[in-house]
């Protein structure tokens, strides 16, 4: 923040640079417990990192790297939202791996014993990576990728989308009512067993129904949106099955809007470091936005209590460190 001194871009950076070093061990604290979650969402979106842009990179290793993210061109911001009993954490990482990728480097401080979580993301595999047993996951799909298909052909199938979408609207309807009745997973888990399965069973049908009566041609867009739907059915159906299992992955699609406006404003990061700089900054601040804390107040607080924070981050969470902070001031009262 310039507070209207005209400071050089590079005087800022090393500012911003100096900053993150002492806002680090908190970063590596919310990466850890984000790892203990219940519910993952996860995804990315195209970055330029101009150092990684400038190489070449040629295609290195054996068989078992190819089409890993060393010989990978692409870069990208993966976007991960972890949430546990209501609470969230948000993650963003930026470099060669996809989305699926890093979520597995997360879940590799997954505490043992824990039963395996949901991760809910579209069907792209890039969102999905090989987990070794221990870390194993339940994976949801996501309803409004399923639904938009629909909403894109909408025009040339006014009637069919129309059944569809409306659907799909009682059953995100019946979500909204058991959230204002804030329902437990569990109970969250029947209400929609008894209210919405009933609805994806008759829309499952009419589905299967479309290409079985020859009503619908499979190549067409009506008939592209129908085999999304059928293929993933399983998937996409997950809260009839799994307490807590979400609807969809908006939330992590709304968490990598901050990545696309950095991208429109800045247009790239410069180095690797930069990337990393930019990640720890965004993950902190919009955790933050998602537990109510203001951002701006905890990194500043982060900073004036930087000893501490390298102490013990895990009472200097955006959730926490105001009782800490309380607590430090009680103790030096009373003192």
């Amino acid at each position: 923040m310039r507070a209207s001194i005209p400071l050089p871009a590079s005087t800022q950076w090393e500012i911003v640079e100096e900053v993150a070093e002492l806002l680090r061990p908190a970063f590596e604290e919310l990466i850890r417990q984000a790892a203990q979650g219940e519910i993952f969402h996860n995804d990315d979106t195209k970055m330029k990192i101009l150092s990684l842009t400038r190489e070449s990179a040629p295609a290195r290793g054996g068989p078992e790297e190819r089409g890993s993210s060393r010989e990978r061109k692409g870069l990208f911001t993966s976007g991960i939202v972890s949430t546990k009993q209501g609470q969230r954490i948000a993650l963003f990482f930026t470099g060669r791996r996809h989305a699926g990728e890093n979520l597995a480097q997360v879940l590799a401080q997954r505490a043992e014993g824990q039963p395996p979580p949901v991760q809910m993301a579209d069907a792209l595999s890039r969102n999905f990576s090989n987990l070794p047993e221990k870390l194993k996951v339940i994976i949801g799909n996501c309803s409004a990728h399923a639904r938009r298909r629909f909403v894109e052909v909408v025009s040339n199938f006014p009637e069919e989308c129309r059944y569809v979408l409306e659907s799909f609207a009682e059953v995100y309807g019946k979500d909204a009512q058991a959230e204002k009745r804030g329902l437990s997973p569990e109970e969250r888990l029947r209400f929609h067993q008894e209210h919405s399965g009933p609805v994806m069973e008759k829309l499952h049908g009419w589905l299967e129904a479309q290409f079985a009566e020859k009503k619908v041609e499979p190549n067409s867009g009506l008939g592209s949106a129908i085999t999304y739907c059928l293929k993933h059915w399983e998937r996409l159906t997950l809260f009839l099955r799994q307490a807590g299992a979400p609807l969809d992955n908006n939330i992590v699609e709304r968490a990598l809007k901050k990545a696309v406006l950095h991208r429109k404003n800045s247009l790239f990061y410069k180095t690797e470091n930069g990337a990393e700089v930019g990640d720890l900054f965004m993950s902190l601040i919009h955790t933050c936005e998602l537990n109510g804390a203001n951002p701006f107040d905890y990194l500043i607080e982060l900073q004036k209590h930087a000893e501490g924070v390298a102490k013990n981050p895990s009472e200097w969470m955006p959730w926490n460190y105001r009782g800490t902070l309380e607590r430090a001031e009680a103790t030096l009262h009373h003192g």
